[in-house]
């Protein structure tokens, strides 16, 4: 019998939302404390744009930190772009290298140009430790 190794897709999580660049972090930040979310995804302009995100982090970094007013600062202006994103099929194993190389937490998961979930070093080590 063969062990099938798990995946990104077997992890990924849905804690985020897609938003519009446009929205100022004050009001992604109500958004993200009432859903427990860390980050949010912003929506491509158009199929040829790509996805940025703003993580908490950003948030701490861009705005806190330099003493911006969280009510005139738009996701569009700290988002990362574009950002690393793994494919579903990919080998857990193969995702925690790939955030060890680049420092990464977390990463959307990107299927037919959409994001379908987001992998995070915790959802590897969590699932990980099960099997």
């Amino acid at each position: 019998m063969t062990v099938r190794a798990q995946t990104c897709r077997d992890v990924m999580n849905q804690r985020y939302e897609i938003v519009d660049g446009l929205m100022t972090v004050a009001d992604a930040l109500v958004l993200m404390k009432a859903n427990g979310y860390r980050k949010v995804i912003i929506k491509k302009r158009d199929e040829n744009d790509e996805y940025g995100m703003v993580q908490l982090s950003d948030i701490a970094h861009e705005v806190i930190a330099k003493n911006r007013s969280p009510e005139r600062v738009n996701l569009y202006e700290i988002m990362i772009k574009p950002f690393i994103s793994v494919r579903p099929d990919m080998n857990i194993k193969y995702c925690a290298r790939l955030f060890d190389m680049y420092g990464l937490v977390s990463a959307p998961v990107i299927e037919n140009e959409q994001v379908i979930g987001v992998v995070s070093h915790n959802d590897i080590v969590l699932n990980w430790v099960e099997n």
